[in-house]
């Protein structure tokens, strides 16, 4: 769930339009930099990368929104999100030590930014107190959502911020609830099915013929529920190796099954040596009409299962491989 809040913030508005006139300023110093270049970007309409001096300084400036959109600000792996509009002249200062919670705007724009920076903090909060609530009942975590909102909202209303600004987050905080109750109820109906007896599958082996889940019986299987086209699926896969390596011998195995359709099965057969992937790679026979895919309730990609040595579910929404309470799974279970 990690980032889960900026995941789903470039998704609602990655579509506004951009107007280029005029410009805007970003002065920005950052202490303990990660790099030696920062990104600056606009979803795919904006793309912009600068040096920075051996202070930690620079200077730029670009045409941007005539009405304000947002934009990310990038070092290495961190990065922040700014709302952005021709006229702004902003000076920005951060400690990557504590990136998020040292950022500080002043300038024209200040406002808008120092509460995305705000806003950023409260998420995050936020998101630690998820894993507690994904265990409670629906009317704690529907009031829990409730709070929320009633709590962002708050954080915009008699705040002087940018009109255009507010006219996109106001429907964000409906959408964000419902992506968040969403994602609750998949975690109840992942729950109810540890401790039954797996479906199977018979699907096509990389390797030639076909795997089934009963060929696996008497070890752990962790099963990684893939694409090609996907992002997010793509970004495991280091994580997926260092996982496979460290339980190299153990029992354990690990499955890949893809759900890409019939018109990309050369793409996934290519991926799969291009990439060096390691593991059991699976083709799905229906893509996301599976059974198996549809008994997991399976609807978003990437997803882990484990089942174990006996067929039954241990997880039926696992940790991710680049997640530390995957480790800790795997540590307890194979001793």
């Amino acid at each position: 769930m990690k980032k889960a809040f900026f995941l789903f913030f470039v998704a609602i508005f990655s579509g506004f339009a951009q107007n280029t006139t005029n410009t805007v300023s970003l002065n920005v110093k950052i202490t303990n930099r990660f790099s030696d270049t920062i990104t600056i970007s606009s979803g795919r309409a904006f793309k912009q990368k600068v040096g920075i001096n051996n202070k930690g300084e620079f200077q730029t400036t670009f045409e941007a929104s005539k009405d304000g959109g947002l934009y990310r600000l990038n070092d290495g792996n961190e990065g922040t999100t700014m709302f952005l509009k021709n006229g702004y002249d902003l000076n920005l200062t951060l400690d990557t030590k504590d990136f998020d919670e040292t950022i500080v705007y002043k300038g024209k724009g200040a406002n808008e930014n120092n509460y995305l920076a705000q806003k950023a903090l409260s998420d995050e909060k936020f998101e630690m107190d998820l894993e507690a609530l994904f265990d409670a009942d629906g009317a704690t975590f529907k009031d829990a959502l409730a709070k929320k909102k009633a709590n962002d909202l708050n954080m915009i209303d008699g705040k002087g911020l940018d009109e255009t600004l507010v006219t996109m987050l106001r429907p964000s905080f409906e959408q964000e609830e419902k992506f968040l109750l969403d994602y609750y109820n998949q975690k109840v109906a992942a729950k109810k099915m540890e401790g039954i007896v797996s479906l199977s599958f018979d699907y096509e082996n990389h390797k030639g013929g076909k795997t089934k889940l009963e060929d696996l019986r008497g070890k752990y299987v962790y099963i990684d529920v893939w694409a090609t086209w996907c992002g997010p699926c793509l970004a495991e896969i280091p994580h997926l190796k260092k996982v496979e390596e460290k339980y190299h011998g153990k029992n354990i195995e690990f499955v890949s099954i893809s759900v890409d359709t019939d018109k990309d099965h050369e793409k996934w057969k290519k991926m799969v040596v291009s990439k060096e992937l390691g593991g059991i790679q699976l083709f799905a026979d229906k893509n996301w009409n599976s059974d198996f895919i549809k008994a997991f309730g399976i609807n978003s990609i990437p997803r882990f299962l484990l089942i174990g040595p006996d067929g039954k579910v241990v997880k039926a929404d696992a940790a991710r491989p680049s997640s530390s309470q995957l480790i800790e799974l795997l540590d307890s279970l194979l001793k």
